[in-house]
């Protein structure tokens, strides 16, 4: 009996304690239920589900309303849905109308497609059936009418999810990305035209003639008919096939550029008796050349020999292959098409379709064994250069039992092989090196006694026939000299030849005047009106700067100028040298930046202490 009055005041006092545990609570989750209802209402009455004209008319009637029927109506939980599914498309056709606004006039007809669509989402909700009957009303909603209503609304969202399918294409990121580079493909196209024709016009403006020299021949040709008895032609003299004597050979149809190389070797020369200028011209000019330098002697007692080509009467298209190429009417087409869209249909090639690059006088150089056969050494001078020193010291040079002197030109990676001959042909690959080092004609020095041995000029007429069809090189006599000599040329002292003035005012003076002989190479040479001017080389001759940047890509070019924005000098080079000129417009359009030109890779080192 103990044990059960025990037990049962156990029993009683743990009831009390869970009832007051219990009852603890309902009073907790009662005190937070009206917490969150409260907050509930109030964020329902500060914040309006939606903020359009449309809406706030309904304002927050509609939201309690609704709210105080979700117990007494179930349909208002559907009539909910679907008001905020219809509220939900008027915002995507609004965001998808308002940067259609942004588009082009192609896509007007879309734009207003758009708007319609939305207006009729808005019209939808303002028709009186639907505005009295569903969101006006105090009591139960219309079933019909919700049905109706929402029939409505959804054949409106169909059409715009199938609109903004059809119109996606024209928003999607990717489309617009190819679009723009589709962009910029036309406008680089437009560019590379443009680069094409200022190559054509170029090349034209280098070959043409002063103004003060038109009509020379003909003048000259006035004066031989005008007094026949000054102009007989003499008896070839003994010094024109003296072993002895420093010989010279110069071919040319320009009888200017051959008076200055001539007087500027003879007024030079400590012995200019002992020089001897074998002079080759073509038929035309010929006979005013002979009448030149009857008019005007070559002081000191220097001899010259004037011939034309046709007088070499072993050069036949059966032995040349250079003629032969010619009478080819592919490349006549090539060579003489003169009109600027097809001239400039490579502009990589533009410098090499001048006919010159093919003409008989040009690959005269390969036959001089045949042409001066008493003689051993002779000094082939181009036409566009200028002796500043005497040249006797040439003869005296060890060749080493080598055909060819001459300077390099090449420096690191650039004036390779690579950059003259197509190493993509299996020939050319199996026979040369691409690192080799390239050379340039202007000023070399032959041994016609070693040619003849090495048997140089079969050599040529082996590669030559087998580029008729330009497939190892492009045009030219230098990728032609550089398979011919490529292991008989001996390297010559920098300062013998120094080569790039008419393309490269960033020589420096010092250059110049330790130079032996100056090359004209470039196009803008100092008789036509595209010359570079002294001033323009005096203004733009290189001064030492602490960085130097070669390669002048879109990065390198605005790494280069930003560089010189901070106020450093610097200096540029580039392979292809019309970049270098781009580069320097863009450093005096952004405000004459200090951008230095150097359009050969040695005279970047000469000029810079840090090479980028």
């Amino acid at each position: 009996m103990a044990v059960v009055v025990r037990g049962g005041r156990g029993g009683s006092g743990g009831g009390s304690v869970l009832r007051s545990f219990f009852s603890y609570r309902i009073f907790v989750s009662a005190m937070f239920t009206l917490l969150f209802l409260a907050t509930f209402s109030v964020l329902f009455s500060s914040h309006p589900s939606h903020d359009d004209a449309v809406m706030e008319t309904m304002g927050n009637a509609y939201v309690q309303r609704t709210f105080l029927a979700w117990h007494s109506d179930p349909l208002k939980t559907r009539l909910d849905l679907i008001h905020n599914q219809a509220n939900n498309h008027i915002t995507l056709v609004n965001a998808y109308a308002a940067y259609a606004r942004k588009l082009k006039l192609e896509i007007s007809k879309q734009l207003k497609m758009f708007d319609d669509l939305a207006k009729n989402f808005s019209d939808l909700q303002l028709k009186p059936t639907y505005r009295i009957a569903l969101f006006e009303s105090e009591g139960l909603v219309d079933e019909d009418v919700l049905r109706q209503f929402e029939k409505e609304v959804k054949d409106r969202v169909k059409i715009a999810r199938l609109m903004i399918v059809e119109s996606k294409e024209s928003y999607d990121n990717q489309l617009k990305i190819q679009k723009l580079k589709d962009t910029i493909f036309a406008v680089n196209e437009l560019l590379l035209k443009a680069k094409k024709n200022g190559a054509f016009t170029s090349s034209i403006a280098a070959k043409s003639t002063p103004k003060s020299l038109h009509c020379l021949a003909m003048r000259l040709m006035e004066e031989r008919i005008a007094h026949p008895e000054k102009y007989q032609d003499d008896e070839p003299k003994p010094e024109f096939e003296d072993p002895s004597l420093y010989h010279y050979a110069i071919f040319s149809d320009n009888v200017i550029a051959i008076s200055v190389v001539v007087n500027s070797v003879v007024k030079n020369a400590e012995e200019p008796w002992k020089h001897v200028f074998h002079i080759v011209t073509d038929r035309m000019n010929f006979a005013a050349t002979k009448v030149w330098f009857k008019m005007r002697p070559i002081q000191g007692g220097a001899h010259i020999e004037i011939n034309a080509v046709d007088n070499f009467k072993f050069l036949t298209s059966s032995y040349a292959p250079v003629l032969r190429q010619l009478e080819s009417a592919n490349l006549k087409k090539f060579y003489f098409e003169t009109r600027a869209e097809n001239a400039a249909k490579d502009m990589s090639s533009m410098k090499y379709r001048n006919p010159k690059y093919l003409s008989l006088i040009n690959h005269l150089r390969f036959y001089l064994p045949e042409m001066y056969p008493k003689l051993h050494k002779i000094l082939f001078l181009d036409d566009d250069v200028v002796v500043q020193k005497d040249l006797t010291a040439l003869w005296k040079i060890d060749m080493d039992g080598k055909v060819n002197a001459a300077s390099d030109t090449c420096f690191g990676s650039f004036r390779r092989f690579s950059e003259y001959l197509n190493f993509s042909h299996p020939l050319i690959k199996e026979k040369f090196n691409p690192r080799s080092c390239a050379w340039a004609f202007g000023m070399n020095m032959f041994d016609l006694d070693a040619w003849r041995r090495e048997k140089c000029t079969e050599e040529y007429h082996y590669w030559q026939n087998l580029n008729e069809d330009r497939t190892l090189w492009k045009l030219g006599t230098l990728p032609a000299g550089l398979v011919t000599f490529h292991s008989t040329t001996k390297s010559l002292d920098k300062s013998w030849h120094v080569l790039g003035l008419g393309i490269n005012p960033s020589i420096s003076m010092e250059e110049i005047n330790k130079a032996a002989v100056i090359h004209f190479s470039g196009d803008m040479k100092p008789w036509l009106d595209i010359a570079i001017n002294g001033e323009r080389m005096a203004e733009q001759s290189p001064k030492l700067t602490r960085i130097g940047l070669a390669g002048l890509a879109v990065m390198g070019q605005n790494l280069a100028l930003n560089i010189a924005e901070k106020g450093f000098p610097i200096s540029v080079y580039n392979r292809t040298t019309s970049k270098v000129g781009e580069t320097i417009e863009r450093a005096k359009a952004e405000g004459n930046l200090p951008c230095l030109v150097s359009m050969i890779p040695n005279h970047l080192f000469s000029q810079s202490k840090n090479l980028v």
